[in-house]
């Protein structure tokens, strides 16, 4: 266990909630439990904190803020910067939730569905020189495939809308298929 026992002031009910629910929420993601929570401190913060202030405020262990931050750092979700008169380092977070969304998404897409289309491919191309794989499992990896592709290029069309467009996309929600000419009703 990483976690210290002694933590000094309380953070206030709002924050603590926030923070053990984005904690809760990145391990259900597979995102270790301490790197949401130091992002969502981070987040929440008014102002950079060193790793040790992270530390004493979630009650964790150095090292294990300090192995946090260098993920954090790397999904580009915080970043260093000098406070005037001090030499430690600090970290704040990107607070604009829309570049945050974009920044998960980007590393996400990166690990996960890059990887399964690269994996499919490989699939569908096997499946394709075997005679003895039965065209029920040949069409289904294609099918997969197809569908993570979509997805993917659907990814790479989002990103070239701009963010209030795209904000208003998602409020519009269902109300966009109205939209759309998709034939008769069924």
């Amino acid at each position: 266990m990483t976690e210290i026992s002694e933590r000094p002031a309380k953070l206030p009910d709002a924050v603590e909630r926030f923070i053990l629910h984005w904690g809760d929420m990145g391990s259900q993601w597979g995102v270790n439990r301490s790197v949401s929570q130091i992002h969502a401190l981070l987040y929440l913060s008014e102002r950079p904190l060193t790793a040790e202030e992270v530390a004493a405020a979630l009650g964790l262990a150095r090292s294990n803020v300090s192995n946090s931050i260098r993920e954090l750092m790397a999904w580009d979700l915080i970043r260093r910067v000098p406070v005037k008169g001090d030499r430690r380092e600090h970290f704040e977070a990107e607070t604009e939730v829309w570049e945050i969304a974009m920044r998960i998404a980007a590393v996400r897409k990166e690990r996960e569905i890059d990887p399964a289309v690269d994996a499919l491919k490989a699939c569908v191309a096997d499946a394709d020189r075997d005679p003895k794989l039965h065209p029920v499992a040949a069409r289904r990896l294609k099918d997969m495939l197809g569908f993570v592709e979509t997805l993917d290029r659907w990814y790479a069309q989002m990103l070239t809308v701009p963010k209030p467009k795209l904000a208003a996309l998602m409020r519009l929600g269902a109300r966009v298929i109205s939209l759309l000419p998709l034939g008769k009703p069924r």
